[in-house]
């Protein structure tokens, strides 16, 4: 006798995730993170990889700290809010490797959609004390920058290279709640 798990809606927890970044600028790394976004997460539990992942965070929040930065960063020069308000990942196929899963889906920023590869580490699922569900993920990745038109740079003429640099390291938390 064969038994069956359905799939389950999770709804990410913003107050209990983060999508954050860094990038190299000049000699030391630039921080920042994306304050409003949202996403949901099909799980099955019996089988992970039937799952599915969608996850949207609005430009205009992106937050590093320094405002003279963060509006640089969202004008033409980079992420153009105006014109592209929304980056989106939605996945397509997951694949079990080791206690991990690598997620594969398209990543649309600044109006340009690419498949990646993004490796995601299971973080379990607990009750909490109001009796809901909950799951956790962590995500670590490198993006290129410049693969999605964030192109942006000012040469160094003194000592060669550029001012920011083209991989920006993705790290995002994730807690959902069932739905």
């Amino acid at each position: 006798m064969s038994t069956t798990t359905a799939t389950r809606t999770y709804k990410i927890d913003k107050s209990h995730s983060e999508a954050v970044f860094q990038v190299r600028h000049l000699v030391t790394k630039v921080r920042g993170r994306f304050t409003d976004f949202e996403g949901t997460v099909e799980y099955n539990d019996a089988t992970p990889e039937l799952s599915a992942v969608a996850f949207t965070a609005k430009t205009a929040s992106i937050d590093t700290a320094e405002p003279d930065r963060d509006k640089h960063l969202r004008s033409a020069d980079f992420f153009d809010v105006e014109k592209y308000p929304a980056l989106s990942f939605k996945s397509k196929k997951i694949a079990k490797r080791g206690s991990n899963y690598d997620v594969t889906g398209d990543l649309t920023i600044k109006g340009v959609t690419k498949e990646v590869v993004v490796p995601v580490e299971f973080t379990g699922k607990a009750k909490d004390p109001w009796g809901g569900d909950r799951i956790g993920f962590e995500i670590e990745t490198t993006l290129n920058r410049k693969e999605y038109d964030l192109s942006f740079n000012i040469p160094l003429a003194e000592t060669g290279g550029f001012l920011v640099g083209d991989e920006v390291k993705v790290m995002i938390e994730i807690q959902a709640v069932g739905q």
